[in-house]
C-alpha cells in the first residue's frame, strides 16, 4: 500500500519540548505513523510516514491542536509518496537542536535570510554575482545538486561553520544564496551568516523538495536526484520516488 509522507519543521520557542515528547509520541503512534522527530527549545524538524489520513490528522494536530497551542503557525511541509513503507520505527528524540551548528549567536527564531520561492529561485542563482552554497553533506552533493553550486565538502552540518571561517568573507561575498534538501539547514545557515556580518544571505523556501515537486524538469537547473529519508531512498523531478521498503499496512 503506499504512503503518504510528510517532512516538516518549523523554528519556534519551545521552552517546554521535554514535556511535549510524551504526548506526540502517543499522537503518532495511536495514528499509525513510522518516522523520526526531534524537539528541542528552538523548534520541531520531522519526517513521518502513513496512510494520507493518518498524515492529515498528524498536521492539523500540530497546526491547530492543545498540544502545541498554536506555536506551530508556520510550519514547513513537503509531501511526497512512496510505494512502500520507507522507515523501520517510530523515534521522537530530544535534542539540543533540531539541527545541529553548535553555535550559540545563531538564532533562527529572531533573525534569517531572505527566503526564496522555488519560481524565482532560477533567476537568483543565475546573477553572476550570487555565490551559490549546497548546505548538504557531501553524500547527499554527491547524487545531485545545483548547476554551479559550491560543495562545502563536509561530513555534517556542524562543519559549515569551519567552511564559512575559510572560504567565506562578508566583504568579498556580497550575495550568498544557499539551500538544503528541505530548507532546515540552509535556514539555519542563512541566521549563522547573518550573525557573521554578512549582509545579503539568502535561501530556497522549502528546500531542493518544494523546486523538485514545481519546477518541470525543462525549467530545472537541478542535475541528478535529492537523497530523503533514513533509508536509501532518493527522488527526482516531481519527487518520484526511486527504491522500496515494506508496504505502509505491514
Amino acid at each position: 500500500m503506499p504512503c503518504k509522507v510528510a517532512a516538516f519543521y518549523q523554528f519556534a520557542a519551545l521552552p517546554d519540548f521535554r514535556e511535549l515528547r510524551d504526548p506526540l509520541r502517543a499522537l503518532c503512534a495511536g495514528l499509525g505513523l513510522k518516522g523520526s522527530v526531534l524537539l528541542a527549545h528552538e523548534g520541531i524538524n520531522g519526517t513521518l510516514a502513513g496512510s494520507a489520513a493518518a498524515v492529515g490528522e498528524l498536521v492539523n494536530a500540530l497546526g491547530n491542536g492543545e498540544l502545541f497551542g498554536g506555536r506551530l503557525d508556520h510550519l514547513e511541509l513537503k509531501f511526497s509518496t512512496a510505494s512502500a513503507m520507507p522507515f523501520q520505527r517510530l523515534k521522537v528524540r530530544l535534542k539540543k537542536e533540531i539541527v545541529t551548528l553548535g553555535d550559540r549567536e545563531t538564532d533562527p527564531t529572531r533573525q534569517v535570510g531572505i527566503y526564496v520561492d522555488p519560481a524565482d529561485w532560477n533567476e537568483l542563482i543565475a546573477a553572476p554575482d550570487t555565490l551559490l552554497i549546497d548546505t548538504r553533506n557531501a553524500f547527499e552533493v554527491a547524487m545531485g545538486t545545483f548547476e554551479g553550486a559550491v560543495d562545502p565538502g563536509i561530513r555534517s552540518f556542524g562543519q559549515f561553520k569551519a567552511f564559512a571561517a575559510r572560504h567565506l568573507d562578508p566583504g568579498k561575498h556580497r550575495k550568498v544564496a544557499m539551500f538544503c534538501t528541505g530548507g532546515i539547514r540552509c535556514e539555519k545557515a542563512s541566521s549563522y551568516l547573518l550573525s557573521r556580518g554578512f549582509a545579503e544571505v539568502y535561501h530556497l523556501k522549502g528546500g531542493i523538495l518544494k523546486y523538485l515537486e514545481g519546477t518541470p524538469q525543462s525549467q530545472s537547473r537541478w542535475r541528478g536526484e535529492c537523497f530523503v529519508f533514513d533509508e536509501p531512498v532518493a527522488l527526482g523531478h516531481g519527487l518520484r520516488e526511486r527504491g522500496r521498503g515494506p508496504d505502509c499496512d505491514e
